[in-house]
């Protein structure tokens, strides 16, 4: 019962973000700035991460917000077919950007991060895709 009480979803992830994308640094320094931290405890199958990520850069682009590592993200999760994933998020506290993680179903290895501007399209201006 003690092994059921470990919860593997709580590592830490600033540790984590090495150089897995080019989100990370931005990562890293969202925590430092007391980002939320939140990594989903449920495991999920690769398609469907893998379809939502590979979804995101297109839509981004059509409603002008800039991302971050997502293309990389992409290319990454590709390599983990078959496997189940968990994801979390950091929602930076003073900027506007939202990251998204991507660990093996253990929550002990972080896969990719990704970013996304929070700003409302009207804001962003027209600005291109940066991945």
């Amino acid at each position: 019962m003690a092994a059921e009480d470990e919860n593997p979803s709580q590592p830490d992830i600033a540790a984590m973000l090495t150089d897995q994308t080019r989100a990370c640094k931005a990562a890293r320094d969202a925590i430092a700035a007391g980002g939320q931290v939140v990594v989903r405890d449920n495991e999920e199958p690769h398609w469907m991460v893998a379809g939502i990520a590979a979804a995101m850069p297109r839509r981004s682009l059509k409603i002008g917000l800039t991302t971050l590592g997502l293309d990389e993200t992409v290319e990454i999760l590709a390599q983990h077919r078959d496997e189940r994933l968990r994801t979390g998020i950091i929602d930076a506290a003073d900027r506007p950007w939202h990251f998204t993680l991507y660990l093996n179903a253990t929550g002990t290895e972080l896969l990719a991060c990704s970013g996304v501007q929070r700003e409302p399209p009207s804001k962003v201006g027209g600005q291109k895709l940066q991945v």
